[in-house]
Order: structure tokens, then C-alpha cells, then sequence
């Protein structure tokens, strides 16, 4: 059921003492803008997360369309997730993607465990829009796109 709702995809990524890490999400919202806080859901299972939360800091990389392939690697537990993949540090040093849609940097706010998840807030330091692509977004299993009549509308 609650596959029928379509999400956006984003990479959440953080510099470590052991190299970059990231995990992909698919429950990214803006929570406040005043102050400029966003939140997002992370698996308590999850391994990639840790390293990221030990940072403080981390930057929020918003998908395009194109980038369905980054949002498998970085759903997979294990393996190397940034071999390959070119990146910057965003102002936090955290990497920022290439041909990303968006980046929001961000510090960690407050973690609150529900359930077997647990949602993450972070306060907004930095943000930018890097390209006028359409976002990914994950619906049914697939990324089916978003058809827009035009640039802007809802």
C-alpha cells in the first residue's frame, strides 16, 4: 500500500575519518523554515548512517532524474559506494555529488528513534540549486519520472 505514494530520492553523505559515506533516502521533507531545519527517516539496521551521524555534519544531495543509478549503489549495504562516483566537499566537507539537482549542507540537530527507524533532523547551514533537472522519485519499486505540462507548474 504504501508503495502507491511516490517519494523523492536524496543521498545523505558525510565526510568520516574513514573515508566518505552516504545512504540513500527516500523520506526527505523541509521541517521548519524558521529556524531552517529538514528531516529524514534512516533504517536502525542501517550501517552507513553511523559513521555519518558520528560526523555532526552531512549534505543532503537531491537526485535528478538521471541518477537512478546512484540511488542503487547507495541502497546497497557493504559495498564501496563512492568508488567511482566524482564528488566535492560541500562547505561542511561533506561530499556534494556531481550533477546533483540541489545540495542542502547541514549539522545534526537531534535524532528521535520511532519505531525501527529513526528520524533525523538537521539544521540548514548551506543550500544551493546546481542544475534545472527534473528530481528522481521513486514509486512502486521503479522511477518512473515526472512529466510536467511545463517548468514550475503543480
Amino acid at each position: 500500500m504504501l508503495s502507491h505514494f511516490p517519494t523523492g530520492v536524496v543521498i545523505v553523505a558525510g565526510s568520516t575519518p574513514g573515508g566518505p559515506a552516504g545512504v540513500a533516502v527516500g523520506s526527505f521533507a523541509s521541517v521548519s523554515l524558521e529556524p531552517p531545519l529538514v528531516g529524514f527517516f534512516v533504517g536502525h539496521e542501517s550501517t552507513s548512517w553511523p559513521p555519518i551521524r558520528s560526523a555532526g555534519r552531512f549534505c543532503v544531495n537531491v537526485l535528478a532524474d538521471d541518477q537512478a543509478g546512484l540511488c542503487r549503489r547507495f541502497s546497497q549495504s557493504g559495498a564501496d559506494k563512492f568508488a567511482g562516483v566524482t564528488w566535492r566537499p560541500a562547505p561542511s566537507g561533506a561530499p556534494l555529488l556531481d550533477g546533483v539537482v540541489a545540495w542542502i549542507d547541514c549539522r545534526l540537530e537531534r535524532e528521535i528513534e520511532t519505531g525501527d527507524h529513526s528520524l533525523v533532523l538537521g539544521s540548514v547551514t548551506e543550500l544551493e540549486v546546481e542544475r534545472g533537472s527534473r528530481p528522481l522519485l521513486f514509486h512502486r519499486g521503479a522511477f518512473p519520472g515526472l512529466e510536467l505540462p511545463y517548468p514550475g507548474s503543480c
